[in-house]
């Protein structure tokens, strides 16, 4: 029976494999917090994309009620009218008051359609220049860990072969 000869692994090589392991997690974890903001970015982009669109479904929504109640009132207008001409008066005023109404609500409409754009482009701008700067850093960590790694296997190597 033969026996296995037993090889001592240096401590100089344990040494430099314990430290790639730490170098490597460190420099994971950095790219992992890089990922995880970019992901709590996209949800807040998310979440005040649909602050924006329920304002404008509010909005819509009382412009509605607006505009029908405003069709109520000329309804109401009309059946009280004493002849035509009368008739004529209300319906008139109606469609210049609706007109106006309308043109108000299209404006503010276009305002918060331009504000809800202009919030989402300038969180996407920051987010996008914060998430560069991380995974910019993150890089330069691990190719930091990835020098040191190289020294620390040259070095044990080095002295693996002088001992």
């Amino acid at each position: 029976m033969s026996s296995t000869p037993t090889y001592e692994v240096p401590a100089e090589m344990r040494d430099f494999a314990e430290k790639s392991v730490d170098q490597a997690r460190k420099a994971f974890d950095s790219f992992l917090g890089a990922a995880r903001r970019t992901a709590d970015t996209v949800q807040g982009s998310a979440e005040a994309a649909r602050t924006n669109a329920q304002d404008v479904s509010t909005r819509g929504f009382e412009f509605a009620e607006q505009n029908v109640n405003a069709a109520f009132d000329l309804a109401q207008k009309l059946v009280r009218s004493r002849d035509v001409q009368e008739a004529m008066q209300h319906q008139a005023e109606f469609v210049r008051n609706q007109f106006a109404a309308i043109q108000a609500q299209a404006k503010e409409f276009g305002g918060l359609a331009q504000n809800a754009i202009q919030q989402g482009a300038e969180k996407a701008k920051t987010a996008m220049q914060e998430n560069a700067e991380h995974a910019r850093k993150a890089m330069e960590q691990g190719n930091e860990a990835i020098r040191q790694s190289q020294a620390d296997a040259e070095q044990a190597a080095r002295n693996a072969t002088n001992s």
